[in-house]
């Protein structure tokens, strides 16, 4: 499945922020941005004067107009439309492949924001509230989901939704209305799986067990699975677990009858802030880590921060390791939020990077910060005995000291200690990576201006850094 590619119409009350956040947003999603007010100021001057020229009701045909023609470009753009627009019956119904996003404001906040601006419709405080109540009801009924910031719009436009207690809203979370078969691992389905069947209610047809780790990678776990399904084409695999259990389920759905959809509803903290967001979907080779895979974008991913509560402390461990490498990529310390809102920015902060490179051939690939030397020691490991946090971490730790950057925050949040695998093990998977081009390994470092990607990097520095990594 493409990645969303719908445009994004921010919709809300005066002082809501459509279009400081809208030019945000379109700037994180690498998407044009069109500001209906401006747009008409340029062609028509002030909207206060056209108003006093012309009416309401002039300014709001304008504003229809211009709304298809921006909505009618096949390029996805985001469009920051007026309070009013709403109210144009039929307007925002009638258009195609758009999704709509209400930016809540509460009246007070909105007022204090316009109050003495040269606005027609804030003049009157007494109206302008009375506006606002008028309002309310169209905005919910014309909105597909509802924002508060860049980070839910971001989250939006790429089909994640962030809800505690989401597990339980799945039969209305997991798009569509066809069949849907439920996969985890024993001991996932154990904690999990009763909650998820009763939430999916009549729409389940059947569960499905995967191996726990990389076990469910691997291709007979994969080929079971796919003798198992009886879903049709209108069918969809809710995949619960972590991250191995998304990528597996994931490549599963992308494969079977050559692809149907898929949610993913990740239960580890790797899952819900990277390996459940982007569509990347992989199996794995004795020859390295997912060297089998497809784009298969879901329907929706499902993430229910509340998931969190059952992980012991080694498996949140594993998911800091990804927060980490977020926080250094982001350039905020991420990892100090509380657990609701660190899953919401993780979340955001690589879906908007996914949306704009969706097939990793450009700023993607900053993700892989650390992964290309974990990745290989995993492999060296024969995926047992060194788990992916731990070798995200080692991976870490090397490209800063790459980069000639402080390894501080790795090392003091991250505690990695040296891998027991075979050297020329780990070498051999090293240059067998997908991040291998002619021969030459190219790199994720972390520079001064923010990381850079596809840097070549000496053989003999490569191996030094591994060698590193590597217990005597």
């Amino acid at each position: 499945m493409a990645p969303p590619d719908k445009h994004v119409v921010l919709i809300g009350f005066m002082g809501a922020g459509k279009s400081t956040l809208g030019a945000e947003v379109a700037l994180r999603l690498g998407r044009p941005f069109f500001d209906v007010d401006d747009a008409i100021e340029r062609q028509h001057g002030a909207i206060w004067e056209l108003f006093a020229r012309e009416g309401e009701a002039a300014f709001r045909e304008l504003e229809a107009q211009f709304l298809r023609d921006a909505t009618a470009h096949a390029q996805p753009a985001v469009i920051a439309v007026g309070g009013g627009a709403v109210e144009t019956r039929g307007l925002l119904e009638t258009l195609d492949d758009v999704l709509v996003v209400h930016l809540d404001v509460d009246v007070e906040t909105a007022w204090g924001r316009v109050r003495g601006s040269r606005r027609p419709l804030a003049q009157d405080e007494a109206e302008f509230r009375l506006r606002y109540e008028r309002r309310a009801p169209l905005y919910s009924r014309a909105a597909h989901t509802t924002a508060r910031d860049a980070d839910d719009i971001v989250l939006a436009a790429a089909g994640v939704h962030v809800e505690r207690g989401a597990l339980a809203r799945l039969q209305d979370l997991v798009p569509g209305d066809g069949p849907t078969a439920l996969v985890s691992d024993q001991h996932v389905a154990g904690i999990h799986g009763m909650d998820a069947q009763l939430a999916l209610g009549p729409r389940l047809q059947a569960m499905h067990e995967l191996p726990a780790g990389e076990a469910a990678k691997q291709m007979p776990a994969l080929d079971r699975l796919w003798q198992e399904l009886r879903l049709d084409r209108s069918g969809t695999i809710v995949a619960l677990g972590g991250g191995t259990t998304t990528d597996a389920a994931g490549f599963a759905a992308a494969t079977y009858l050559r692809g149907i959809d898929w949610t993913p509803v990740p239960t580890t903290l790797v899952g819900q802030v990277d390996a459940a967001i982007g569509g990347k979907t992989a199996i794995d080779l004795p020859q390295g880590k997912n060297l089998v895979g497809a784009f298969h974008w879901p329907r929706r991913t499902v993430i229910d921060p509340a998931l969190l509560v059952t992980l012991p402390p080694e498996q949140r461990l594993e998911g800091t390791a990804e927060v980490v490498k977020t926080s250094l990529l982001a350039g905020e310390a991420l990892h100090e939020l509380r657990d609701d809102e660190l899953v919401r920015r993780c979340a955001a902060f690589k879906a908007a990077i996914c949306l704009r490179d969706p097939y990793d051939r450009a700023d993607r690939k900053q993700l892989n910060l650390g992964h290309t030397f974990a990745h290989a020691l995993e492999a060296a490991a024969g995926y047992a005995g060194l788990s992916h946090g731990r070798a995200v971490a080692l991976g870490l730790l090397a490209a800063l000291r790459l980069s000639g950057r402080e390894t501080k925050a790795v090392e003091e949040l991250l505690h990695p200690e040296p891998a027991r695998v075979d050297r020329e093990a780990a070498w051999a998977a090293m240059q067998r990576d997908k991040k291998v081009e002619g021969g030459e390994l190219r790199l994720v470092l972390l520079e001064e201006r923010g990381p850079a990607w596809d840097v070549p990097v000496p053989a003999a520095d490569v191996r030094r850094a591994l060698d590193e990594l590597v217990a005597e």
